[in-house]
């Protein structure tokens, strides 16, 4: 019975399942009926707006391709006329152009007849006057020269007295100022050097046996001894003052040794070579700061410091260049120029003067060619290499130039013998005399002027303000001479009568 329950039961619970089972499917079949539905429904609406918004991208594609289409017109039709307008411009401008050459032909044929008539015109006046152009155009220059010879003379003396007094003031007045405002002390260097000794005893020590220790001293250091009979003394002569030096500290040194023999005499010129080398170095160096230059290079600060044992017709060299470049640059400060330019330039202007016993060459050449090899710039190099020339190039080298003239100018400064004196006037003077109607000339006030009297019936007034400006220039090409020279031409005529 329990089985035929169960069996019961199992067929209940099989036929309960089936029932569930078809209204579970029923009811998911009918909910994917109804999804199915809206799906298709909502597709027809998609493809509905899908197609109204084709339909409106047509329309206004439509649209714009037609504004466009306006558009392009419109550019075309304005493109067109600018074009034919351009092809009527380039007509008149071509109608133009062919005037133009037709025009400028006919200008050139009038031009040639002009010539031919002038040329004409120019040959009928040569035959009729008897002269050529040039000949006629020299005498009418000559005529008018001769007319107006009075007005031209005392109108060029106008100008140049004004000129000059104007241009002498001013350069007194800066001058003057730098003068005053560079005090130098001024000592004339001499070409011998004296030796104290302790006793005349010491003399016969230093001439040595035979003279053998004398000649081992001035062959080593290239100068004279001379023993004379001044007490105590001996004197060092020589052209070169490092030597002179050399041979003072080296015969210093023996006498206070004691010890005077050739193999001693070698070792205390070498030491004495030395010290002076160290001395000329702190000479260098001492200069360079007194000045202010800073970045030189310490050979050539070496070289600057020769200068201490160099003179120049008796001046010492050192001084003058420490003396040129204070000048330099106060001259520099007045006129606007570069001062540190002209210091530097004024403190190496003889550069060249330390080395040319020892190198061929003027010395603003062998000065220009250390400048070089040190590197210096050219601002610097062009005043040591123009301060001899009439017309330096830059403003800073004209500078150098007037300070180096007003260094060497100073009375004092330097020397000059009888006879160089002697022979500078009589140059002066055969310049002078050089030129055609010239009766004499004489070189007054130690060469700083030169008067000179014409012939008055060979020289008119114009003719001395050209012999003048002659012979100025004559001298200046020719002759040496520190500052300016003033040349005075003077034509007087006197005419004497006596009445009886």
């Amino acid at each position: 019975m329990i089985a035929a329950m169960l069996i019961a039961g199992t067929a209940a619970g099989y036929y309960l399942r089936k029932i569930l089972a078809k209204r579970l499917a029923g009811s998911i079949e009918e909910k994917a009926e109804k999804i199915l539905t809206e799906a298709k429904a909502k597709q027809r609406e998609l493809l509905l707006q899908a197609k109204d918004r084709a339909i409106k991208v047509i329309d206004d594609a439509k649209h714009e391709e037609e504004e466009r289409r306006r558009e392009l017109i419109a550019a075309q039709k304005r493109l067109e006329n600018r074009e034919s307008l351009f092809d009527q411009k380039l007509l008149e401008l071509q109608e133009k152009q062919q005037k133009l050459y037709d025009r400028a032909g006919q200008i050139e044929k009038v031009k040639a007849e002009i010539q031919k008539i002038k040329e004409d015109q120019m040959a009928k006046l040569e035959r009729v006057a008897n002269l050529t152009r040039e000949e006629a155009k020299k005498l009418l220059l000559d005529t008018t020269e001769k007319n107006i010879q009075e007005e031209l003379v005392n109108r060029i003396n106008k100008l140049e007295r004004e000129s000059n007094e104007t241009l002498e003031k001013k350069a007194r007045d800066l001058i003057a100022l730098a003068i005053e405002r560079c005090a130098a002390s001024h000592a004339t260097e001499t070409t011998t050097t004296t030796v104290t000794l302790p006793s005349d005893e010491m003399k016969g020590r230093i001439i040595g046996r035979e003279g053998r220790n004398i000649k081992t001293i001035e062959q080593m250091t290239g100068t004279e001894i001379i023993v004379d009979d001044t007490p105590e003394a001996i004197t060092v002569s020589g052209f070169s003052p490092i030597r002179r030096h050399v041979a003072k500290r080296a015969l210093e040194k023996l006498i206070l040794d004691g010890r005077i023999h050739p193999g001693r005499i070698e070792e205390a010129v070498e030491q004495a070579k030395k010290d002076l080398a160290i001395d000329i170095k702190k000479a260098g160096e001492e200069a360079v700061y007194e000045i202010g230059v800073a970045g030189l290079d310490p050979k050539l600060i070496q070289i600057l410091g020769r200068l201490k044992y160099r003179t120049s017709y008796g001046q010492n060299a050192l001084k003058h260049s420490l003396e040129v470049a204070h000048l330099s640059a106060l001259l520099a400060e007045e006129l606007g120029a570069n001062v540190s330019v002209a210091k530097k330039a004024g403190l190496l202007h003889d550069i060249g003067k330390a080395v040319d016993h020892e190198v061929t060459g003027t010395h603003p050449e062998i000065g220009k060619d250390i400048a070089k090899k040190f590197n210096l710039p050219e601002e610097i190099i062009i005043p040591i290499a123009t301060h001899h020339e009439d017309t330096p190039p830059t403003l800073e080298a004209i500078i150098v130039k007037a300070a180096d003239a007003i260094s060497g100018a100073r009375p004092g400064a330097r020397k000059d013998t009888y006879e160089h004196y002697i022979q500078r006037l009589e140059d002066l003077e055969k310049v002078a005399t050089s030129f055609e109607g010239i009766e004499k000339a004489y070189a007054i006030q130690a060469g700083r002027e030169i008067r000179v009297f014409v012939t008055p019936d060979k020289v008119d007034d114009l003719g001395a303000v050209k012999l003048a400006q002659a012979i100025a220039k004559k001298i200046e090409e020719e002759l040496k001479y520190p500052g300016e020279i003033k040349v005075n031409v003077i034509r007087e005529k006197r005419v004497i009568e006596y009445a009886r």
